[in-house]
């Protein structure tokens, strides 16, 4: 058993697992919203875990010049990837990330790009692990902090391809949640979307009464974190961003 803290911190490596029992729930279009209701909904932590592999004959690794991250003093705004240069095919590269709606009107986001990691103990109460750029084992992991629920208003889990030509359909790319209690809850991205960038994935709701809705919603976009925004109203301003390798 590994805690939250040695993950965060890199101290043993970690297998992403269901700490709160064995069976799943899996959203589809037909069953789209499960809910995590009871001490679930407001104690420890909300798991999220992306974890893809690419099939065999997808798009081939290619060598990546480093780029700097771009980034402004003056310009605190969530960042979006600019697209990739040139026809060359590369690996896919996901990023797991949160938009967020708290109770009091507070916007933003958690995303590799531009480091906006998060934080636990302080507002928005969600923290990334890290970015995986390759598809390790464990994938990309964020953690929501569940004793601040009645911050949070809402949380709209979306993925982006940084880098790679748009291949959803190729990456086999599956979103887990797991709560400290019940069943964890799977999103698969499986769905033939050949010009998408990004895809919404789950929104997560406050509904009060000690419970959190989970739906599914799996829209594709063929733009990126901003065109995601303009579906769900969250009113950000944006600005291209890049990440280094």
């Amino acid at each position: 058993m590994v805690s939250i803290w040695e993950y965060l911190r890199g101290d043993k490596s970690y297998t992403f697992d269901n700490p709160g029992g064995q069976h799943k729930v899996t959203l589809t279009k037909s069953a789209p919203q499960h809910a995590i209701t009871g001490s679930a909904a407001t104690t420890g932590y909300l798991y999220v875990n992306l974890h893809w592999t690419m099939s065999s004959g997808g798009v081939r690794p290619s060598t990546r010049d480093s780029v700097k991250r771009f980034f402004s003093p003056r310009i605190l705004r969530p960042l979006e990837p600019d697209s990739p240069q040139g026809s060359e095919p590369v690996n896919v590269d996901l990023d797991l990330a949160c938009m967020y709606e708290l109770a009091d009107g507070t916007t933003g986001v958690v995303q590799p790009l531009g480091g906006l990691f998060g934080d636990l103990q302080n507002a928005p109460y969600i923290k990334l692990s890290g970015d995986d750029q390759y598809g390790a084992p464990s994938g990309e992991t964020m953690y929501v902090n569940l004793e601040k629920k009645d911050k949070f208003k809402r949380l709209l889990i979306f993925v982006y391809i940084y880098d790679g030509t748009p291949a959803f359909e190729q990456s086999h790319a599956v979103v887990t949640i797991v709560p400290q209690a019940g069943p964890r809850i799977e999103i698969k991205l499986e769905e033939r979307a050949r010009a998408a960038r990004s895809c919404a994935v789950v929104l997560i709701e406050n509904a009060g009464d000690n419970q959190l809705t989970v739906r599914r919603e799996v829209r594709y976009v063929n733009g990126f974190q901003a065109d995601i925004d303009r579906l769900y109203g969250f009113g950000m301003q944006w600005q291209r961003g890049y990440k280094s390798d």
